[in-house]
Parts: structure tokens; C-alpha cells; sequence
């Protein structure tokens, strides 16, 4: 059984005392942290009873969940000499601290490639994912934000279901350098519960929103046994939904790198008609032959697999 696959079983038999001690931790927090506006359940997916049992929480949290503490993540192998820092800021965070944003620094457990060109999408699922779905003709690789999965849960289903990889993309976006080791915590533990009680799989991939990361946050995201992933090749998707690219900038990049030859992982989004739209074209210029971050390396796509 691997490290996360116990973290998530703690959940669902933790002890009296485990439970209590989660809740008064939480309740802590609670004080501390003030969350933003809590999200509506959906009616289909109630809050789960183990998680209100650990957690002491009665529905998902806002943008900024609390941290609850478990037993198997020791904050005290984290190396704290490493300092927080906003998004877009080095200064102060040396090549040693392996930072992707900065130095593009990837480490030996690291993926940032693929031997096939292929296409990854961040940010959903939202409601312009099934579009994309419909058109699909092979298996990708979905980093997922676990706010948005229990805000769609019947579209991460479907993805599922559909046989695509899933993974997290943490919580709610957070720039992840940015945060105490606290936070880092919810952010994974969060997404990963929410990905766990929509549609019990337990992630063994995770990509830094951002590409931020150093070795800080990689010391607690092994911990979850999450294995970090980036990108070699950056659509700039995301400029579309201002216009500030064009469509047709996207498939000129798409033409040039299938060209190389050299393979490769795409980063795009679906959270956007228009990134949707973008990435419909190119998995038709690539087709079918696109493999899963999964398969690029040739291993396990879930931790509970």
C-alpha cells in the first residue's frame, strides 16, 4: 500500500481520537484562516461522512481550505530554509532549491516530457469540458482543480469514466511557493479528497499551478506521493480568451514542433470556450497516437490502481 493510499484510508478509519483531534485542529484553523464563501454541494454529491468525521467540516471549503493535520505528513522534513516568495518573484531562491519558474529546474523524479508530442489540460473540469470530451479520439492527461471537481463532479465523472487521466492541479490555483507548509498541505490534501469522493481514485500526479515549485513544496508533495509534472511546450492558450493570441498562432506552433519531431508535453486548459475550442484543433493535427503523462513514462496512472 503506497503512502497516500493510507493517508486516504485514515480518513475512513480514523480512530475516535483521531477524529477528535482532527476536529479541534480544524476548529483552530477555522479561527485563524477565515475562509471565503463556502461552495454549494452538489444535491447528487453530498459532503461525505468520513470527511466530516476527520475533518470536522460540514460541506467543501471556499479557496482557502483549512489545514488538517496527518499523521503521515511530517512538516518537520521540510526545509525551511527556503523562503516563501509571490508569484513571478526570485529573488532569494538559489538554483539549489531546484525551482521549475525560475531556473527551470526539473528534478530526477520530475516529468517534463513526453517521447510523443501530446496535448495536457489544466484548470478544469468546467462546464466547456464535455465539449472537448465529444471530440477526444484518444486518452489525455486532465490536471484538475479539486474546488472545480466538486463543482462539476458529474463532468470529472464523465472524464473518468471516459478513461482519461486524472490528476490534481491543487485546490484552488494557489501559487504554491507563496504559502506556509500548512497550506501547501490543504491545497493537496483538499484536491485529493475531493478527486477521492467523486470518483475514488487517488492521484499519483500533480502539476504546480504556475510551474511553481521548489524543493520546499516538492518535500511535501512526496510525501502525498505526488510525482510533479511540467511542460516543454506552452500553447499560451490562455491569451486567447483576451485575443492577445490567435488561434491560428496556436496551430502555427502546433505545425512547427510536430515538424521537430522531438515529442513533448503540451500544456492547455479547458476552462475557456476558446481554449476548448483551440484544443479540439490541435488533437485533430496531432491525433490519436498522443499518450497520457502516465504512459509517457510507462507506469501507473492512480496510486490505488
Amino acid at each position: 500500500m503506497t503512502r497516500l493510499a493510507f493517508f486516504v484510508l485514515i480518513a475512513i478509519t480514523a480512530s475516535a481520537a483521531d477524529i477528535t483531534t482532527a476536529r479541534a485542529a480544524a476548529a483552530v484553523v477555522a479561527v485563524n484562516s477565515p475562509l471565503q464563501a463556502p461552495l454549494a454541494p452538489s444535491p447528487s454529491d453530498p459532503f461525505p461522512l468520513w470527511l466530516q468525521e476527520l475533518t470536522g467540516q460540514t460541506r467543501w471549503p471556499g479557496e482557502t481550505p483549512p489545514y488538517i493535520p496527518m499523521p503521515n505528513i511530517d512538516l518537520s522534513q521540510v526545509p525551511n530554509e527556503i523562503p516563501r516568495r509571490d508569484l513571478g518573484v526570485c529573488q532569494g531562491i538559489e538554483r539549489s532549491h531546484c525551482s521549475f519558474d525560475c531556473y527551470r529546474c526539473v528534478a530526477v523524479d520530475d516529468i517534463s516530457t513526453c517521447p510523443t508530442l501530446s496535448q495536457t489540460f489544466d484548470d478544469g473540469p468546467s462546464m466547456h469540458t464535455p465539449k472537448l470530451l465529444m471530440e477526444l479520439e484518444y486518452k489525455t492527461t486532465f490536471f484538475t482543480q479539486g474546488i472545480n471537481v466538486v463543482r462539476y463532479p458529474d463532468i470529472f465523472r464523465q472524464q473518468h469514466m471516459a478513461g482519461h487521466l486524472l490528476a490534481t492541479h491543487t485546490w484552488s490555483h494557489a501559487h504554491l511557493p507563496g504559502l506556509s507548509n500548512e497550506d501547501i498541505v490543504a491545497q493537496l490534501q483538499w484536491s485529493i479528497w475531493a478527486m477521492n469522493a467523486t470518483a475514488g481514485i487517488v492521484p499519483k500526479y500533480f502539476r504546480p499551478p504556475y510551474g511553481a515549485i521548489d524543493d520546499r513544496v516538492r518535500s511535501i508533495s512526496r510525501q502525498f506521493g505526488l510525482v510533479a509534472v511540467f511542460w516543454d511546450r506552452d500553447s499560451y492558450d490562455w491569451r486567447l480568451n483576451d485575443d492577445s493570441k490567435l488561434v491560428e498562432e496556436v496551430v502555427k506552433d502546433i505545425v512547427s514542433w510536430k515538424q521537430e519531431s522531438q515529442g513533448g508535453l503540451i500544456l492547455e486548459h479547458d476552462s475557456t470556450v476558446k481554449t476548448v475550442n483551440a484544443g479540439i484543433n490541435v488533437s485533430r493535427m496531432l491525433g490519436p497516437s498522443q499518450l497520457t503523462v502516465a504512459e509517457c513514462i510507462n507506469s501507473n496512472w492512480y496510486q490505488n490502481q
